[in-house]
Parts: C-alpha cells; structure tokens; sequence
C-alpha cells in the first residue's frame, strides 16, 4: 500500500471575494477524490479585498465599476458567470442578496479564535454563504456572533472578542507576511509552504497539483 502524503495548506482569502468561495470548494472536492492517497491541514490566512472599507460598505455595483473601471453591464455579466461557477461545484450566488460590499477585518479576527477552537473551516465556508447566498453584512458583529454560533462557537465569547479588539495584532501580522511573500491576489492556495496555486481553478487543476505535488513530497 502507497504511503498517504500529508498536505500542509494556506488557504490566503476574503470572505468577500467570489473566486475564494469557488477555490475553496474545488479544493474541498479535490480533496476528497484524493481521500486515501491524501491528507491536508487546512488553515485560513488573512486578506482584505478592501482593507479600507467604511462601516456599512458600498454598493457592489458602484464599487466595483470605480475601483476596476467595469461597466454595469460587465458586472452583471460577470456576475452570472461566476453564479454558474458556484453552482458547478455547490456554492450558491445569490447575486440579488449580495448588494454590498463590506469591511471584512472583524471577520479574519473571529476565524483567528476560530482556528484555535477547531471550527475555522466551518466558520470560514458559514461567513462565504451568510455573505454570498443570503446578503448578510459580514461586517456586522451581530451577524458574525449568530454565525459563530450557527457552527458550534460559543455566542458570548464570539462577541466579547469582537468587541474587544482581540487579535487585531495578529491579524495584521499575518496580512503582512503573505503580503511580503508577494502574494497581491486571492484566493492564493500555499502547499507545505513551497508550492502555490492561485486562483478560483476547477476541481480537477486541484487535484491534478496537489497529486503532483504529494508525489515530490
């Protein structure tokens, strides 16, 4: 019998980022067609689309036509194609839901705790869905608590964090360090720290690298 290789994974993403959802998806699927020849450790690393988000956010549309120069027209239909990514591997857009765009650092500072407590790949994949299929503001703390909770998360220690200020520190220093490891887009996907795949890629891209790569390991 072939020795099972065991992955090391940084998954560098936003909780608001549509590609991030896809790639965490696809690498979900890709690990599980990898079940017996691979193991992984999963951790979720910090990155702000939009680290300078104001309370309350923007609307998506206006948004993104000013920060990227598309047209609403582009935008709706990149929109839908990005709806049809989703659901090719079980994520739900709900495009008329998600309206605007928010401030997402109480959110890496919740899924920091999260990691300690066991529960950070529930939290991560509950805050894309809360955002992306239902239109929730994830910058809200009332809405990162209920989610906290929704996944098994003690409510009461999940908002006292949040308004403390709690690994706001650590946070910080984690967006630095991927930062000055050149990474400037996500989702960015870090195998045992040597190996990179970037982007929302299919199910099969993951699994074609990560057989590449469990097999140099």
């Amino acid at each position: 019998m072939a020795d099972i290789k065991h992955l090391n994974i940084d998954f560098v993403s936003d909780v608001v980022c549509p590609w991030c959802a896809i790639g965490l998806k696809s690498l979900e699927q890709a690990l599980q067609r990898l079940d017996g020849q691979v193991t992984a450790e999963l951790h979720f690393q910090p990155f702000e689309l939009n680290p300078d988000m104001v309370p309350g956010g923007e609307d998506v549309i206006e948004h993104i036509s000013h920060k990227y120069g598309s047209t609403p027209e582009q935008i709706v239909k990149n929109q839908e194609g990005i709806r049809r990514r989703g659901a090719s591997v079980g994520f739900t857009f709900d495009m008329d839901r998600r309206q605007r765009i928010y401030n997402t650092f109480d959110a890496h500072r919740l899924l920091h705790w999260a990691q300690g407590e066991g529960r950070q790949a529930a939290l991560k994949l509950a805050l894309m869905e809360a955002y992306f299929s239902k239109g929730e503001d994830v910058g809200s703390h009332e809405v990162l608590a209920r989610v906290a909770g929704e996944v098994g998360l003690d409510v009461d220690q999940a908002r006292e964090l949040l308004e403390s200020g709690r690994y706001a520190q650590e946070v910080r220093a984690q967006e630095r360090f991927f930062q000055e490891q050149g990474i400037r887009a996500v989702p960015s996907v870090i195998v045992n720290g040597r190996y990179l795949i970037q982007g929302g890629q299919p199910p099969e891209v993951f699994e074609q690298t990560l057989r590449q790569i469990a097999s140099e390991v």
